[in-house]
């Protein structure tokens, strides 16, 4: 297998649009997947007896065949970017509602209690201390979503919305490696920059773990001493 270096300056311009078209499916498909999550993750954790029917329909969604779920979704949305992204965002609610929910359970107790106790309403004890508290389990989550999504796009290449992908589909045609290596090397370097960056939103979104790491590194620095 040998690989043409010259291909790459030759079409960095067509790397440059594809790559754009590959954030352009798999950003909106995670950010879909976290409204729909967010609510069906409240409504498991709140009513007990729905946990299991919202969480087995989520496990359900992702065990379709990603590209037999395109095709089902065809005479529905057509040839357009819609089909990948509904496919996309619902394979991510495996993945965003679980940790969501494992999020929220996570939350203390007391912290509710003392929310309730100084007459704060449910919705406001959600937004204000349930989610915050639930953040680092659910970007966790997130992460995961947006890594998936990222190389699940790839698959979309046969509906004509596949980003990267398209260069696997040329490269495979022509039986020419080059586009393959490519495509495999953008596609990785586009989820471990997407996961640096939701890393960072994390760090910036909970500053009080960050206070908590400091102390707990002093704490264990004192007793080694």
């Amino acid at each position: 297998m040998t690989i043409e270096w010259g291909w790459f300056p030759d079409h960095a311009d067509e790397m440059a649009e594809l790559t754009a078209d590959h954030l352009a499916t798999a950003v909106p498909a995670v950010l879909l997947g976290l409204l729909i999550a967010l609510p069906l993750a409240v409504l498991a954790h709140r009513v007990r007896p729905l946990r299991g029917f919202i969480l087995g329909a989520s496990n359900i969604l992702y065990t379709i065949p990603s590209l037999a779920f395109f095709v089902l979704l065809l005479p529905v949305t057509g040839l357009t970017r819609t089909t990948a992204i509904v496919g996309l965002t619902a394979y991510t609610l495996v993945v965003l509602v679980r940790n969501t929910v494992e999020g929220l359970d996570a939350v203390p107790a007391r912290a509710r209690e003392a929310s309730r106790a100084m007459g704060t309403r449910p919705l406001r004890t959600l937004l204000t201390v349930e989610l915050p508290l639930a953040l680092p389990v659910i970007m966790a989550g997130v992460r995961v979503a947006t890594v998936m999504s990222i190389s699940l796009v790839s698959v979309a290449s046969y509906i004509g919305y596949g980003g990267l992908g398209q260069l696997f589909t040329d490269g495979f045609q022509r039986n020419y490696p080059t586009p393959v290596i490519a495509g495999v090397a953008l596609t990785l370097l586009l989820a471990l920059v997407a996961d640096a960056l939701l890393v960072t939103v994390q760090w910036l979104c909970t500053p009080w773990r960050r206070g908590t790491t400091s102390r707990q590194r002093t704490s264990l620095w004192r007793k080694a001493a």
